[in-house]
């Protein structure tokens, strides 16, 4: 018995010596500079380092950056005493997501306005139902955000009468009040015969360059669906909020759906008056995420050169260079091709083959020469190959004349793109980011509208890796919702809604497809030093997923949810 009294004694007095070390030493830890880390272990850690999967045992964050990435017993010598333990429970770590391209600006407008996008994202199938969520939506409340009915996402191609709604259409949900829903490409918008009636449009109003007005059976008078730069400055007009309460409910509802989806990084993709927004809400200390812009050629004038045109962040903020829009949507048919579409759209003749958003190549190549002259990098919104060909014969005299540079100028989209225009982008050092999210999507119309053949060539991300070329890809949000796993699928997969498979030989693995929203996307946005992968030294950026995308059936990975979203050491998941 005396024994082990005398071991239970030293057992105890072992036990009460280590816990009053144990605080003395995080008294001295706390009185110090250094403040308490954190450890990430117990689940899949992918660092995204390298060209094959690498795992670490456990991560280190301390004062929002990474200390240590390794084996567990050296993550707590470096810890040091009194840091917080994060057990993954077997969920999986990646570096925070960075979309390659999406307009986090009007993240809000897709957040609260009526959703039609189609199913599975939502519920809008038919011309009906499409009436009859906007009718739902359509309260007092609502409406004080804009003065406008307003609803996101409807697509033609899937609607079951597949074609666009008209003005007569919206008339059914209100004639006393003006409504305008926006097509899931961005490059169309419809209103109701009372918001042509507020916009001022008539049968007199002419087309303006680089879009057009549809008529009814008349050729004169407006049936309300609005092409390219007949709508968009229309959509910026009417979807901004009309006091400070409803501009903060935009952005705290867009900056909270790109959270659970995973976003550390968001790209703002086509800044116009908007930019003033994002950089008041970075004054304000509002955004929690980063936030990059690309501002629009024809307002570089009035926006670059001041404070947040740098390659730092400023609370959050910068402005990351310009952006070049040279044709439309190729699911909406107004995409620049070089060949006529099969299916051309109401009113076209048979040779319509979609058309520029700026005609003259001189007046291409001069802003492109003002974005050389200023070094700033320069992302080119092109989907038809006739857009292409013009991006590439106008940038080509500025690389010769100023040299290439690291400028990263990237190409957006890229949809109709030919195999020697991928070989003209690598000599020019384009990169590119492509949208293999319309191979789900739209790859069943792409088959109708340009051939079953041209049809499997959209997005080919794997030949542009094939040929050396540096890609991303991206959701073009809110054109889809800014679900970067529904991407990764798309990519991997290249399923159409039908279950066909769309180029099978442009496939990507998934452990490609995640690099493409990580350290590739950080490299395309200047930042491949600070994030995209889990590296000591770097941002403790990261995003806590369900499931592993590498250990699960490929064609699974659209339903892996993401836990949790941490902005350097930070968690911005709510836990209610």
């Amino acid at each position: 018995m005396k024994t082990n009294s005398a071991r239970l004694f030293s057992l105890i007095l072992t036990l009460f010596l280590a816990t009053l070390f144990a605080c003395k030493d995080e008294k001295e830890a706390h009185s110090g500079s250094e403040s308490q880390a954190t450890v990430y272990y117990g689940g899949d850690i992918i660092t995204m380092e390298g060209d094959s999967p690498e795992y670490a045992e456990a991560v280190v964050e301390r004062n929002g950056q990474i200390e240590y990435v390794g084996s567990s017993a050296e993550a707590m010598k470096k810890a040091g005493a009194g840091h917080n333990m994060i057990n993954l429970e077997g969920k999986t770590m990646l570096p925070g997501f960075i979309d390659g391209h999406a307009h986090f600006g009007n993240f809000g407008m897709q957040a609260i306005g009526a959703l039609l996008l189609a199913p599975p994202d939502a519920t809008c199938k038919d011309i009906p139902t499409l009436i009859q969520i906007l009718k739902d939506w359509n309260t007092p409340e609502n409406r004080a955000l804009t003065g406008w009915i307003f609803g996101t996402g409807f697509d033609d191609s899937v609607l079951e009468e597949k074609r666009f709604p008209t003005r007569h259409d919206l008339d059914q949900v209100s004639i006393e009040f003006p409504i305008m829903i926006t097509h899931i490409s961005g490059h169309f918008a419809v209103a109701n015969t009372k918001g042509l009636e507020v916009l001022g449009l008539t049968a007199d109003t002419p087309d303006p360059e680089g879009g057009i007005i549809r008529r009814e059976a008349d050729g004169k008078t407006p049936n309300g669906v609005l092409e390219e730069m007949a709508a968009i400055p229309y959509m910026l007009q009417v979807l901004l909020p009309k006091d400070p309460e409803s501009a903060d409910r935009f952005f705290n509802a867009g900056q909270d759906m790109a959270i659970s989806f995973g976003y550390t990084t968001a790209q703002e993709g086509r800044a116009m008056q908007n930019h003033e927004l994002l950089a008041a809400a970075a004054e304000e200390g509002r955004l929690k995420l980063d936030v990059v812009s690309y501002i629009d050629y024809m307002f570089v004038d009035q926006y670059m050169g001041s404070k947040w045109d740098s390659r730092d962040y400023t609370d959050h903020y910068r402005i990351g260079g310009m952006k070049v829009t040279l044709d439309g949507s190729p699911q909406g048919r107004t995409a620049w091709r070089t060949q006529p579409y099969l299916l051309p759209p109401d009113g076209q003749g048979t040779d319509y083959a979609g058309y520029p958003a700026i005609p003259e190549d001189s007046v291409v190549q001069a802003i492109f020469e003002k974005g050389f002259k200023n070094d700033w990098q320069i992302l080119v919104h092109g989907n038809g190959d006739a857009a292409m060909d013009q991006m590439i014969r106008t940038l080509r005299p500025n690389v010769e004349k100023y040299g290439k540079g690291d400028r990263r100028n990237t190409l957006i989209h890229g949809q109709y793109i030919r195999q020697d225009q991928i070989d003209a982008f690598k000599e020019l050092d384009v990169i590119l980011s492509l949208f293999p999210l319309h191979t789900f999507y739209w790859g069943d119309w792409h088959k109708e509208i340009i051939g079953d053949s041209l049809g499997n060539r959209i997005s080919p991300v794997k030949t542009a890796l094939r040929k050396g070329l540096k890609v991303t890809i991206h959701t073009d949000a809110p054109v889809a919702l800014p679900n970067l796993m529904r991407v990764v699928w798309t990519a991997v997969n290249r399923t159409s809604r039908s279950g066909a498979v769309i180029g099978e030989e442009e496939r990507l693995t998934p452990y490609e497809a995640l690099q493409a929203i990580t350290i590739w996307s950080a490299y395309q946005h200047f930042e491949e030093d600070s994030k995209g992968s889990i590296k000591e030294g770097k941002l403790a950026d990261f995003v806590i997923l369900d499931q592993n995308p590498l250990k699960i059936d490929p064609m699974e990975i659209k339903d892996i949810k993401v836990l949790e979203t941490i902005k350097e050491g930070t968690s911005l998941t709510s836990k209610n």
